[in-house]
């Protein structure tokens, strides 16, 4: 009975940290959104799906990823895997125009 007991009270414990740490890291993430979002509406930069088509275009079937927001600067940085490596493209927020390349 006492092994049953604290087996439930360790994982009530790991729950309760999940639900604390969760919330943590997503609050960066969407704090990226909400700036990428803002800029858009602002007018400062283009919708990101236009950007992402367009840099989608460029890298010739390469497995998308993911992309971070810099709001300073109005560049998205965009991930991908082609031919087995992983490449990071620089756009341009206001143009969509690819500004560099980074392996």
């Amino acid at each position: 009975m006492k092994m049953t007991r604290s087996s439930l009270i360790a994982g009530l414990g790991a729950i309760a940290a999940m639900l604390v740490v969760t919330p943590v890291a997503h609050a960066g993430q969407r704090g990226e959104q909400d700036a990428a979002r803002r800029a858009m509406l602002d007018g400062h930069t283009m919708p990101f799906s236009l950007i992402k088509r367009r840099v989608d275009a460029a890298m010739g079937g390469a497995t998308y990823l993911g992309a971070e927001f810099n709001p300073s600067s109005n560049h998205y940085r965009l991930k991908y895997v082609k031919d087995g490596k992983v490449v990071w493209v620089d756009a341009d927020g206001r143009t969509g125009d690819i500004t560099g390349w980074a392996r």
